[in-house]
């Protein structure tokens, strides 16, 4: 009972949302058009994502910090990962690969946004630490190198073999996420005392009456939450079928290119949870852990994601490199820089997270615009 009784308040718009999965089903069956069930399919997502990541973090609770951080930092893109996989699977590499810079322009300008600017609204000024920022934004600068190195071995070279693009793509990839254990081993276990911080004001913020039910039944219910992990993991593969399988010809409909589709549209659905979850801490003034997940996501997706991608695709026979656009590598390189010159001093305000809204609403427009080449 005490675990329903949670549930309620906190999820009753998401429960509300699952409404979406069986129409987006019957969407598909019927033929209802490919706009239709690339909307529904859309909406359907969003509960799937937010249903995920309530599962990782409840179960975090139970297992303590140091399993539940590797959890957090497995499952924190799952969603991403999986409609990656699945559009991979169809061969819409371009949409995958724009998908990818796509989530790291969104997380770093768009949440990062959201969070400073709503949390400002209601606090003249909110306070994080600046040394978890600074860490985060030397990896990120490292994974931009990585984004950048074969864009430019293309740009500065005459003639370059495709086989050897996939060979410096393979190395990459492997060398990410050898950095991306090293960033794990940093945060989870040397240096962990420098992100204790955000999860105690957490802590903080809960209501009385839910630490009076925690108090009371004990810890949540670990099998319970590993089922709805499991539930929310498979619900999430088979929406992204629906939702990949109509995401070309619906988006082909509306003049919209690949890239912009990538860049902009996916990582809106893919990304939901941790929007959610970084507005709604920062509103409660909990910038730290705001920060935490807009920049965590980035460093996820760039040194976790992208190089499962990249070995993953050579393995299904779609090979996927790390050659992107670069115009998206110039977009990566403004996000990286300006988020990064935003949290150095570890204070934010409502005018700094409309300054980070406004550049994403412009590289928006860029991509929008960008010709199809």
């Amino acid at each position: 009972m005490a675990t329903i009784a949670k549930i309620q308040p906190k999820n009753l718009i998401s429960i509300g949302l699952l409404v979406f999965i069986p129409i987006a089903i019957a969407a598909e069956k019927l033929e209802w058009g490919a706009l239709t069930v690339f909307v529904l399919s859309a909406i359907a997502i969003v509960p799937l994502a937010i249903w995920l990541s309530t599962a990782t973090e409840e179960i975090a609770v139970v297992l303590g910090p140091a399993i539940g951080g590797l959890l957090n930092a497995v499952f924190g893109n799952a969603t991403e990962l999986i409609i990656a996989l699945v559009a991979l699977k169809e061969g819409l590499v371009d949409i995958v690969k724009a998908s990818i810079t796509g989530s790291i322009i969104a997380n770093l300008l768009l949440v990062m946004g959201l969070s400073m600017l709503l949390g400002g609204l209601r606090y003249k000024e909110q306070d994080f630490q600046p040394m978890v920022a600074r860490v985060n934004g030397s990896t990120m600068t490292l994974a931009v190198v990585a984004i950048v190195l074969p864009a430019t071995v293309i740009t500065t070279s005459n003639v370059v073999e495709q086989s050897a693009i996939n060979k410096l793509s393979i190395f990459v990839a492997i060398v990410l996420i050898a950095v991306y254990a090293f960033t794990l081993l940093f945060s989870l276990k040397t240096h962990s005392y420098l992100y204790d911080v955000s999860v105690v004001e957490l802590e903080g913020n809960v209501s009385q009456d839910e630490a009076g039910e925690q108090g009371e039944h004990g810890k949540p219910n670990l099998w319970f939450w590993i089922g709805i992990l499991l539930v929310a993991t498979i619900g999430i593969a088979f929406v992204s079928e629906i939702f990949v399988g109509a995401v070309e010809e619906a988006t082909k409909g509306l003049g919209l290119t690949p890239l912009f589709t990538g860049v902009i549209l996916l990582p809106l659905v893919g990304g939901a949870a941790e929007y959610v979850t970084a507005v709604r801490v920062a509103i409660k003034n909990n910038m730290d852990l705001s920060v935490s997940v807009a920049m965590g996501s980035s460093l996820l997706v760039a040194l976790l994601v992208a190089p499962i991608l990249v070995l993953v695709g050579q393995v299904i026979g779609q090979p996927m490199d790390l050659n992107f656009n670069m115009f998206e590598v110039i977009a990566v390189i403004i996000a990286v820089v300006i988020a990064n010159l935003i949290s150095l001093d570890g204070r934010s305000n409502w005018l700094e997270g409309m300054l980070l809204l406004a550049t994403y609403a412009v590289l928006g427009a860029a991509f929008y615009f960008h010709p199809v080449l």
